[in-house]
């Protein structure tokens, strides 16, 4: 028996269900805030590829209202954060509900972080490594820079953790993350502020070559 295929995937039950437990008043508290401010709507779903590119539904908590302008297109995440929202990014309490995915057996506690199905074709043979792995709440890369570390050094850590992963290196993931939620460092409360869409900047990249 290894650590990567029997022991992580019992951490990771038992530990979801203990945080659960122990921040349900948190999450309580949170969607009733959220169902108020987004008008009965406290969570949403959205799909992401998960390990060997499974496409699952991750959840997190909406802090975004769906405001439109005249054309029925969607604001600026900028002009349709909320008040709460901006306090729930900040602390990292959006990630909480991800637990139940973790549960449910679609991702892990430490791992890559699930990104947007359309990244998938934009991948090198390289990057691509990250999906061997469940995506989790938390990883190598969350660690080291957080929503603010460029596209290619952030792959590049996903991969050294598939390469790498191990009782230890989960451990001081975790401790590390832990430091950085109660310090609220490198969160990006808006989104456009951190890193553009890995698909746009590549695309632009191969048209440059053109």
């Amino acid at each position: 028996m290894t650590y990567k295929s029997t022991f992580k995937p019992i951490l990771d039950f038992l530990i979801s269900i203990v945080l659960i437990t122990l921040l349900s008043p948190i999450i309580l508290i949170t969607t009733i805030l959220l169902w108020f401010a987004n008008s009965g709507k406290p969570f949403f779903l959205q799909k992401r590829p998960g390990k060997n590119e499974k496409i699952f539904n991750i959840i997190k908590f909406k802090t975004m209202t769906d405001k439109t302008d005249i054309d029925g297109k969607l604001l600026p995440d900028s002009d349709r954060l909320t008040s709460i929202g901006k306090f729930v990014r900040k602390a990292s309490i959006d990630e909480i509900p991800q637990l139940f995915n973790v549960l449910k057996g679609d991702m892990s506690i430490i791992g890559p972080r699930p990104l947007l199905p359309q990244y998938l074709p934009y991948y090198t043979n390289e990057e691509r490594k990250r999906h061997q792995v469940k995506p989790g709440i938390t990883g190598l890369a969350q660690v080291n820079g957080r929503n603010y570390l460029d596209w290619v050094p952030r792959l590049k850590l996903d991969v050294e953790y598939v390469n790498t992963v191990s009782f230890k290196v989960d451990f001081n993931i975790l401790v590390k993350t832990i430091y950085k939620v109660l310090a609220s460092k490198d969160v990006a409360i808006d989104a456009t502020k951190s890193q553009p869409y890995l698909d746009e900047m590549r695309r632009e990249q191969i048209n440059n070559k053109v």
